[in-house]
């Protein structure tokens, strides 16, 4: 596996790596090469107290050699070493080729969450795992109650709004003819009332409101579409209920 983006720091004890996720730019910092700075630094009080005797070079010295507590620079083999500490950390996807940290990896495929074969799987399971979230925060705050019944609620209306066979009650898209289970007609779900504007200050109200629960004024109860006249299958009189009135025939 190649290495990640990375980039060289130091705190004042030493440089260390610093190797990034390519997808959520998470960071995994190696620990600080100390080994190397206090052998440096040995090695510099060594040189610096000898040469120090000697006015010129002490000076050039004092002035030329780098501070290694401070040194942000690696060699090649130092880097190594800091990337095999957290190279565990890291996997490499088969797809897009890209180095990610556990948080952005799909272990049992092998492939990083966006392209897993699994992906719409792990939405499933990390919407669930939302909702349960959320459960538990309304129940810490005494609305357990009020949740469930709005996802009561949603449920319901959501079956509501599906066709239902009329002989094994399979239930499909709504628009469905023939149940795909068992092959029998399909009873469609009831037309949803349209929501009533208020005449008051016109916010719209679910169907069954009353009253506005806006401002307050009385919602009109929705006119009821009048029977459409047919024709007497007896006498040909055009007729609005259900007996017609000139010569009595039952027409529906």
């Amino acid at each position: 596996m190649r290495m990640p983006r990375y980039d060289i720091r130091n705190d004042g004890v030493g440089p260390y790596a610093t190797f990034y996720c390519d997808k959520c730019y998470r960071e995994f910092r190696s620990q600080a090469d100390i080994g190397n700075t206090i052998a440096n630094n040995v090695g510099k009080a060594a040189l610096g107290g000898f040469l120090r005797n000697i006015p010129v070079v002490g000076y050039a010295h004092d002035n030329s050699v780098q501070d290694s507590r401070y040194s942000t620079n690696m060699t090649p083999q130092q880097l190594d070493a800091a990337w095999q500490q957290v190279a565990q950390h890291f996997n490499e996807c088969p797809v897009c080729r890209m180095i990610v940290c556990p948080s952005d990896w799909d272990a049992q495929s092998g492939h990083c969450m966006e392209d897993s074969p699994r992906r719409a799987e792990i939405a499933q399971a990390q919407a669930e795992q939302a909702a349960g979230i959320a459960k538990g925060f309304a129940t810490a705050l005494g609305m357990g109650g009020a949740l469930s019944g709005i996802g009561q609620a949603a449920r319901a209306a959501a079956q509501a709004s599906l066709a239902h066979c009329s002989q094994c009650h399979a239930p499909a898209a709504a628009g469905t003819k023939f149940c795909p289970r068992c092959g029998g007609a399909m009873v469609q779900p009831a037309p949803v009332a349209a929501a009533a504007a208020c005449p008051g200050c016109g916010e719209q109200m679910p169907p069954g409101t009353a009253f506005c629960t806006n401002c307050g004024t009385k919602i009109p109860a929705p006119a009821t579409a009048a029977p459409q006249p047919t024709t007497c299958p007896n006498c040909g009189a055009s007729v609005a209920g259900r007996f017609c009135g000139a010569c009595g025939a039952k027409v529906s």
